[in-house]
């Protein structure tokens, strides 16, 4: 089994800023639409989050890539492709893996860090090179809409978003930057794709996470502890 720590949304260099946290509740702004898109941040409620966090590049009107997709059922979809599907391809990720989705956000008033808002268990991965499901077409997936890449994929299966900042969601230490984060005691080194770095795992349960960089893999296999602290963490969006 694996666990993907998969960077969503906006950040300083992807849409100008950290999505919020409103009402005590982590709100995700997608990225700004790269390719097929007919969805707009006006779309999902979020014209005025987006217009804020852009410093007024972005607003109700502007499309978005609006991915990871989370539907009322309490599924989620999600499309990858290019360099980073290779890796996600490289690594096995497939059916019975998870994907916790984290991003950088600030509330009014603190500084920005990184939290985990949501997850995907992928019951199905969909490839888009040899046919496009009509449903995905339909739900305006832009994936599905055009594709981005010789490989693109969509992952399918239960998934929701956190519906509370909580702290056992945070990932960046108490007063820290945003890259350094609080690592789960199972997490050794070398346990985490793209930081093999030995800097990189330091002293008191501390991570330097890379600054760059869309899906890391843990391969937990069989072992308990991972399995356990990824229940918590499901468990604590779930009850969010």
């Amino acid at each position: 089994m694996r666990i993907i720590f998969s960077r969503k949304g906006f950040d300083s260099s992807s849409g100008g800023g950290p999505s919020p946290i409103v009402a005590g509740r982590p709100v995700s702004l997608p990225i700004p639409a790269g390719a097929a898109s007919r969805t707009t941040y006006g779309d999902l409620g979020l014209g005025e989050h987006a217009h804020k966090a852009s410093r007024g590049r972005l607003g109700a009107g502007d499309l978005c890539h609006h991915d990871p997709m989370f539907l009322a059922d309490g599924t989620c979809l999600f499309g990858q492709c290019g360099a980073a599907q290779t890796h996600l391809a490289n690594r096995g990720v497939g059916v019975g893996d998870v994907f916790l989705f984290f991003g950088l956000f600030r509330e009014d008033g603190s500084d920005p860090h990184h939290r985990i808002y949501g997850y995907l268990e992928v019951e199905e991965v969909i490839d888009l090179t040899r046919a496009v499901p009509g449903h995905l077409v339909e739900r305006g997936h832009p994936h599905a809409l055009a594709l981005h890449a010789a490989n693109d994929v969509v992952y399918a299966g239960r998934g929701v978003q956190a519906n509370s900042a909580s702290d056992a969601l945070r990932l960046t230490i108490a007063g820290g930057p945003p890259s350094l984060w609080n690592r789960p005691a199972w997490l050794d080194r070398g346990g985490l794709s793209y930081h093999d770095r030995p800097e990189r795992w330091l002293r008191g349960g501390r991570l330097k996470s890379v600054a760059r960089g869309q899906e890391f893999v843990a391969d937990i296999g069989r072992r308990k502890a991972p399995r356990e602290w990824l229940a918590r963490v499901l468990d604590e969006i779930r009850a969010s």
